[in-house]
C-alpha cells in the first residue's frame, strides 16, 4: 500500500496484533490516542453534508478526534497558534538552544514522564535564565518559549527540549534593553559548554529531590533504583560526562523564527509524510540517520512495532508541553512585551488574550466554519445535514496505572 498512507492506516493494520501482544500494558491516555487516531475523520465521530450555494456542489466532512498526538490535528492547531506568535515577535535575534536528556536517565523518564518531563523543562529554564542574569554573560531578563519533544527520527525515546531564547533581553531594573551582541559572541551569549554544566547541576539537583520525596517510580528493570544507593550510583554515572546542549546559530528575522515553530510546536512522533509503504503488516518509513552523518535512510517494521514506538511518546494528561519564561511568562507577558516595545521603540501590537494552556488541538467542526469549494474555488460551503457518530466513544472505565503495575506504558523491550 503506497500513496496517501497514513498513520491511521498503519493503526488499523496491526491494531489486533498490538492489543495482542501490549494491550494489558495501556495506560489510559494511550488507549484514547490509539482509538482516536484510527476514528479521526471517519463516520465513527460522524460529520455534515457540505453544500455549495454557488455550483451544488456536495461532499461529506468527518468530525476530527482533536486529540494532540493524532497527526491529521495539527495543521489547523499550529496557524491558530502561531498566529498569536506573530504579534509576540520583537525586532531581534533569536536563537535555538537544544536540551537534551543522556540515554541513561531516559528509562527512568519513560516511567516517570510527568516528573521526569517537567524536571527537564525546570532545569533547562532556570539554566537559562540565570546565566542571562548573570552580568559576566549579559546581565538580563531573557524571554523564552520552549516545546518537549521525546523522540527521534527512528520514534525511539528520546527526550529533550526546544528553546527559543531571544537574543537580548530587559535590564534587570527594567530600564533598558540589553542586546546579546554586547557580549561579543555570534553564536550565543553563553559559552555551550557552561550552559551544559549549569543544566546537568540543575537537573540532578531536581531529580535528587523527586526521589527522597517519593515522587519517582520504579518497575520493571528498573526495580532496584528503589535503593538509595543504587540510585546515586545512575546519577553517577550520568554525571561523569558533559551533556548534550547544542545552541544553534541566530536566526535571520521573525520570519524565520515563525517558520521554524511551525515545523517544532505541533510536532507528533512522526508526520504521515514520512510513511513510504504498508505491506504484510509490514510499514516503511524515512528518516534521517544522525549517527551516520545525518544520511537518509528507510527503516521497517511490523506494524505492532511501529505503534508501540508511536504509543511511546504519548503525554500524560494535562501535561503542557509547550511552555514560557522570562519575560515572555505566561503571568506577565503583555505588560512586559509592551515594556520591550517601547525600549526597543517599536508599535505597540493590539492586546491579546494571554494563554494559561496548550491551544486545542484543532478548532471546532462547527456549522460556521466555511470552507472553499473544490469544484467553483468560492468559499461557499454551507452544512446542510449533520451526520451522528456511528461509533460513540466509550465511556471511561478504570486502568491499572503505571505506579501500580509493572512494564506498563513504556514497552521498554530494548
Amino acid at each position: 500500500m503506497t500513496g496517501g498512507l497514513e498513520v491511521a492506516d498503519v493503526f488499523r493494520d496491526g491494531e489486533s496484533d498490538f492489543l495482542a501482544q501490549y494491550g494489558r500494558m495501556l495506560s489510559r491516555e494511550q488507549r484514547q490516542v490509539l482509538r482516536a487516531v484510527i476514528q479521526c475523520r471517519t463516520a465513527a465521530l460522524g460529520g455534515h453534508v457540505q453544500w455549495c450555494g454557488d455550483c451544488g456542489h456536495q461532499r461529506i466532512h468527518y468530525n476530527s478526534c482533536r486529540n494532540r498526538h493524532c497527526p491529521k490535528c495539527q495543521a489547523m492547531a499550529r496557524a491558530a497558534w502561531l498566529e498569536k506568535r506573530e504579534s509576540e515577535l520583537l525586532p531581534i535575534p533569536y536563537f535555538h538552544v537544544v536540551f537534551t536528556l543522556p540515554h541513561e536517565l531516559a528509562p527512568l523518564a519513560l516511567q516517570n514522564k510527568r516528573v521526569m518531563y517537567d524536571i527537564l523543562f525546570r532545569a533547562a529554564a532556570d539554566t537559562l535564565l540565570q546565566l542571562a542574569a548573570d552580568p559576566k554573560h549579559l546581565g538580563a531578563t531573557i524571554g523564552c518559549l520552549m516545546v518537549l519533544h521525546t523522540w527521534g527520527q527512528n520514534l525511539m525515546h528520546h527526550p529533550h527540549a526546544h528553546a527559543i531564547v531571544t537574543g537580548g533581553g530587559l535590564s534587570l531594573d527594567g530600564t533598558r534593553w540589553i542586546d546579546c551582541r554586547r557580549s561579543g559572541r555570534r553564536d550565543f551569549f553563553v559559552p555551550v559548554r557552561i550552559l551544559s554544566r549549569v543544566f546537568r547541576g540543575k537537573f540532578i539537583a531536581l531529580l535528587k529531590q523527586a526521589f527522597v520525596s517519593g515522587q519517582l517510580a520504579f518497575h520493571g528493570r528498573l526495580k532496584s533504583l528503589d535503593d538509595a544507593m543504587a540510585f546515586e550510583q545512575l546519577l553517577n554515572m550520568s554525571v561523569h560526562k558533559d551533556w548534550v546542549v547544542y545552541a544553534k546559530r541566530p536566526f535571520g528575522g521573525p520570519s524565520q523564527v515563525l517558520k521554524y515553530l511551525a515545523r517544532y510546536t505541533h510536532r507528533v512522533a512522526i508526520s504521515n509524510r514520512r510513511l513510504l509503504g504498508l505491506r504484510d503488516g509490514q510499514v516503511s518509513f524515512g528518516y534521517k540517520d544522525y549517527a551516520d552523518d545525518q544520511q537518509n535512510k528507510v527503516m521497517t517494521l511490523s506494524t505492532s512495532e511501529f505503534i508501540r514506538r508511536f504509543l511511546m511518546h504519548t503525554l500524560p494528561s494535562r501535561f503542557v508541553r509547550i511552555r514560557y519564561c522570562g519575560f515572555l511568562a505566561n503571568r506577565y507577558r503583555n505588560e512586559r512585551l509592551d515594556q520591550c516595545r517601547r525600549l526597543l521603540g517599536v508599535p505597540a501590537a493590539p492586546n491579546l488574550p494571554t494563554d494559561q494552556v496548550e491551544t486545542p488541538a484543532e478548532v471546532s467542526d462547527g456549522p460556521c466554519h466555511l470552507e472553499m469549494c473544490p469544484a467553483c474555488g468560492r468559499k461557499s460551503f454551507v452544512i446542510i445535514e449533520v451526520i451522528p457518530a456511528t461509533r460513540p466513544l466509550p465511556p471511561r472505565r478504570p486502568y491499572i496505572l503505571i505506579r501500580q503495575q509493572p512494564n506498563t506504558v513504556c514497552f521498554d523491550t530494548s
